[in-house]
C-alpha cells in the first residue's frame, strides 16, 4: 500500500477545515459531519485500491466533499413538491403557536410582494420550479428559453426574495429606519 499509511495521516490535517467548509455549504452540522465522513472514507478507499500517491490530498479531499453535496441536492430536488392548495388543513395548523403562525402569514405576504416586483420572466420561472416542481430542462422548454437563463432567472429570483423579506422585516421591526436612512442619504 504505497503512501496508504501517510494519506490517512495527511488526512486528518484537513478534516477539520473540511467539517467547517461544509457547515458554511450545508449549513448543517450534522449533515456536513456525515458528508466529511463518507468523503475521508472514498479517498482513502481509492487509494489504498488503486495504490495510488495523491499529489494534492487536500484538493482531492474536498473535491469529493463537493460532489457528494452536489448528489444529496440532486436527491432532495428529486422530492415531489405540493402547492399550498394541497397541504391539508391538518398540515396547515402544525404552527406551535399563534405569533408563529401570524409570523409566516408575514413572511408569505412579504415573498409574494417580493415576487410582485419580480421580471415576469424571472417570476415565470422561479414559481414553475418551487410551485410546480420542474426541473429546469423543463422550464427552460416550457419558456422557450435556455437551461442557464433559467438557471439565472431562479437564482436572481431567491436572491431578491431574500434581500426584500429581510429588508421588509427590518423596517416593521424598526418603524422610523426608512426615514432615517433616507435623512441619511440627503445630509
Amino acid at each position: 500500500m504505497p503512501g496508504g499509511g501517510r494519506c490517512d495521516v495527511t488526512m486528518e490535517r484537513y478534516y477539520e477545515r473540511l467539517i467547517r467548509y461544509l457547515v458554511i455549504k450545508l449549513r448543517d452540522q450534522e449533515q456536513a459531519r456525515d458528508i466529511a465522513q463518507e468523503a475521508y472514507a472514498k479517498v482513502l478507499e481509492n487509494t489504498i485500491n488503486n495504490k495510488m500517491v495523491l499529489e494534492y490530498p487536500q484538493a482531492y479531499l474536498f473535491r469529493t466533499a463537493l460532489n457528494l453535496v452536489t448528489d444529496l441536492y440532486r436527491e432532495s430536488a428529486k422530492r415531489p413538491t405540493r402547492s399550498l392548495e394541497e397541504v391539508s388543513p391538518v398540515e396547515q395548523s402544525t404552527f406551535r403557536t399563534p405569533v408563529a403562525h401570524l409570523y409566516q402569514q408575514e413572511r408569505a405576504l412579504m415573498v409574494e410582494r417580493a415576487l410582485g416586483e419580480l421580471q415576469d420572466n424571472c417570476r415565470q420561472a422561479f414559481l414553475l420550479r418551487k410551485l410546480e416542481g420542474l426541473n429546469h430542462d423543463q422550464i427552460a422548454q416550457q419558456m422557450n428559453i435556455s437551461k442557464a437563463m433559467v438557471e439565472k432567472h431562479i437564482v436572481n429570483a431567491m436572491k431578491h426574495c431574500r434581500i426584500r423579506v429581510k429588508e421588509m422585516e427590518y423596517s416593521r421591526a424598526d418603524d422610523d429606519a426608512p426615514q432615517r436612512r433616507f435623512r441619511r442619504r440627503n445630509t
